[in-house]
């Protein structure tokens, strides 16, 4: 595959399945929530990836138990966190961006995503819109709009990098470019303007009062 550069004033990154692998806690605690409920546990995480809990467990469940699972989920994954890990490359790319030139909007709360960064010791941007800083979740673009503006940045002239199509349709919908990485999905379900396999295959340079991001490869 050839090489790719995205010339940007941000890059706006998603945190679950992007910088971060919580695969295991998030399979073991939908797997537990189904198993409570008589749910379809493969159904759940076919579709749960990149959404937020409330909204995933509103396609699931009536309005009156709604706010006590989304509760309960919360306190599940908080409570492990034992093998939250660093994605590759994920260590030595963040601390090297300038501060005000990247941002995270993930679709897990505040407590969660700083909990999860730091178990995995990645740095938390000062600009990190999470699920209970938006009014709709991914796929709807709100919360990269707002990550973009906080930064100071036109969302035209951002990159988002995310993992899961929610997140990638949030992106694009903003009006960014899109960078997918093959870490949660097959390189087959992301539409992006590029994919990679995982961030190993990026580089970032600051250039003029922007950056350019190149992308040398892609999944085979």
């Amino acid at each position: 595959m050839g090489v790719t550069a995205f010339h940007v004033q941000a890059i706006l990154f998603d945190i679950d399945g992007t910088l971060v692998d919580s695969t295991g806690v998030v399979e073991r605690t939908w797997r537990a929530f189904a198993a409570e409920r008589g749910l379809d546990a493969e159904e759940i995480l076919r579709v749960c990836h990149g959404r937020r809990s409330e909204d995933t467990i509103a396609d699931l469940l009536p309005p009156a138990e709604r706010d006590a699972a989304v509760a309960e989920l919360a306190w599940m994954e908080l409570n492990d966190l034992d093998d939250v890990v660093a994605l590759p490359a994920t260590k030595a790319l963040l601390p090297a961006l300038p501060q005000g030139r990247w941002a995270a909007v993930t679709s897990g709360s505040q407590e969660l995503m700083r909990a999860r960064l730091a178990a995995a010791g990645l740095p938390v941007p000062e600009v990190l819109v999470a699920a209970d800083d938006v009014s709709a979740g991914k796929p709807d673009p709100e919360g990269y709009l707002k990550a973009a503006a906080a930064l100071g940045h036109d969302i035209k002239d951002c990159l988002v990098v995310e993992d899961a199509p929610a997140g990638l349709r949030a992106g694009h919908d903003a009006g960014a470019r899109t960078l997918a990485v093959a870490t949660s999905h097959d390189a087959a379900e992301l539409t992006a303007d590029a994919v990679v396999e995982d961030l190993t295959s990026c580089r970032v340079d600051r250039v003029g009062d922007g950056l350019v991001v190149t992308v040398s490869a892609g999944p085979e």
